[in-house]
């Protein structure tokens, strides 16, 4: 499956994905974190039901805490 993610493309091996599993492969804590799915906010509630395809585009946006 060939997806978007922050602009670059990336190549994943899974046939199928869900944004919740996306997250877990970059080590991005749901709760810290903002998806924006084929140019549509996700619900963090939705992260685990929405499935990922070729082709879609996806923003993450996730928070670092720093002094």
């Amino acid at each position: 499956m060939n997806i978007q993610v922050n602009g670059r493309r990336v190549d994943l091996q899974q046939p199928r994905m869900t944004v919740a599993e996306l997250l877990e492969i970059y080590n991005i804590q749901e709760r810290i974190s903002i998806v924006e799915h084929n140019k549509e906010i996700v619900s963090k509630k939705d992260y685990a039901h929405t499935n990922l395809e070729s082709g879609d585009s996806l923003e993450i946006v996730h928070f670092v805490g720093g002094g």
